[in-house]
């Protein structure tokens, strides 16, 4: 799973909406202490769908802190 993290709630909430209206699976959590964000949301994703996520962040300008993928205990953003 990938996680991504925004700076304000209202950005985790339409990327939640836009992500289950292109039926890509997706689960609310809090943001983990290790990635440094402005919003206590983050959503994960399978990584299987991080170029349609990609694609959706870019074409819908969804304001995000990054997407992360977890290396043992550390968090390694991914390049959009």
């Amino acid at each position: 799973m990938l996680l991504m993290a925004f700076d304000s709630t209202q950005q985790a909430l339409r990327a939640e909406m836009l992500l289950e209206y292109a039926d890509i699976e997706n689960d609310m959590c809090p943001t983990p202490k290790q990635i440094t964000a402005g919003c206590a949301l983050s959503l994960e994703f399978p990584e299987e769908d991080f170029e349609r996520v990609k694609l959706i962040v870019r074409e819908e300008r969804v304001e995000i802190r990054g997407i992360y993928s977890k290396v043992g205990d550390q968090y390694v953003n991914m390049e959009l």
